[in-house]
């Protein structure tokens, strides 16, 4: 359920009604929200709120959340944030239920019991979509852990555009394209729908439609870029992302660039490549449906042909002037071995070593 801060946040009160006490998973942002702030004031529900954890959220994080959900004997729980505070508070309704205290990284090798503690979640951000998707990211000793499971997807959703008033120029650039290449990723993925390709279609021209006032931080703007991120999320929730995701974790964390800049990087690239060799598809729909499928990405980005809607997806990356990396030789070989093999299983063209390779010195300096 979708609910939204029109009518001084009447949702929110209604879903707040009959719960014993809420675990607030909140990051910073939360203290730009003055409207919010004082709605959750006058709702007279108890609330514990919890803050610790970084991005890239840590295991030890969720363990410390899951002792106090536990110890403040709370029955529900409410995200207010990015990416990081969703998958933390995912992830703490996810192992509340679990047996033990998660020492040693436990509760990442136990076997998932569903449950159906009320969960909540407000993003702060119009990008990752995190809200409408049932995975999450945290890490444990230094390495990355990639949690999936339909508990995980909160049933209720807040979108309020105020929340991305404060938003820098830069981050609001890079959520927007992360959301865009939520959709076109979704949409060639090899897992589509049509369920999904409608979710992906409609992100896509929501994206394009609300871009202008969204950089220039209108309250319209705001509003659609987060319902379009928000489906964006939805498509991904049911294909999950292709090569451009995979190719552009490495990038990030070279080049200290954010997520969503490293995706459209990678993206506008990779769709060119692919409209001109439609000869590599994997999709066991076949080459046809692959050309068919490109097309109406382009058509959704407003133009008549895949190879124009490739051509639009540059010159929107152009547009917000997001550097390009210079990268050093030894770093290539890097990024050519830091893609997910995984991740390429749902892109629908076959990549070899060679070609990762090519591609990378196309999408950096």
């Amino acid at each position: 359920m979708i609910i939204t801060a029109d009518h001084n946040y009447s949702g929110l009160e209604a879903w707040f009604e009959g719960k014993r006490k809420v675990l607030l998973v909140c990051d910073h942002s939360i203290k730009f929200l003055e409207d919010f702030n004082r709605k959750l004031e006058e709702i007279q529900t108890p609330k514990v709120r919890f803050s610790d954890f970084q991005p890239n959220p840590q295991y030890k994080s969720v363990v410390e959340g899951v002792r106090l959900f536990r110890s403040e004997n709370c029955d529900a729980i409410a995200a207010v944030g990015g990416g990081s505070a969703m998958d933390v508070a995912k992830c703490i309704k996810l192992y509340s239920n679990l047996p033990g205290t998660g020492e040693h990284g436990r509760w990442l090798n136990e076997a998932v019991i569903p449950n159906h503690i009320p969960f909540l979640a407000m993003p702060t951000t119009a990008g990752t979509g995190s809200e409408a998707t049932r995975y999450a990211v945290i890490y444990y000793q230094g390495v990355k852990q990639s949690v999936t499971s339909q508990s995980l997807i909160p049933e209720t959703v807040l979108l309020d555009p105020d929340a991305l008033k404060t938003l820098p120029l830069y981050q609001r650039k890079a959520t927007m394209m992360d959301a865009l290449c939520h959709a076109i990723e979704s949409y060639w993925s090899v897992n589509s729908t049509e369920e999904s390709k409608r979710y992906g279609r409609e992100a896509i021209q929501g994206v394009i439609a609300n871009m202008e006032g969204y950089l220039k931080n209108t309250k319209e703007g705001n509003a659609g870029m987060m319902r379009a991120a928000h489906t964006a999320g939805k498509a991904i929730n049911i294909t999950q992302t292709t090569a451009g995701h995979a190719m552009c974790y490495k990038i990030t964390s070279l080049f200290k660039v954010a997520h969503g800049h490293g995706a459209i990087l990678c993206n506008r690239i990779l769709f060119p490549w692919m409209v001109e060799n439609t000869h590599k598809s994997t999709d066991p729909r076949g080459e046809a449906y692959l050309k068919k499928t490109l097309e109406e990405i382009g058509h959704a980005m407003g133009c008549r042909d895949a190879w124009s809607g490739a051509q639009r997806l540059s010159e929107i990356f152009k547009s917000l002037e997001l550097e390009v990396p210079a990268a050093a030789k030894e770093q290539y070989q890097e990024l050519k071995n830091s893609v997910n093999p995984v991740r390429l299983k749902n892109h629908p063209m076959a990549l070899d070593e060679d070609t990762i390779d090519a591609l990378y010195h196309h999408i950096l300096r």
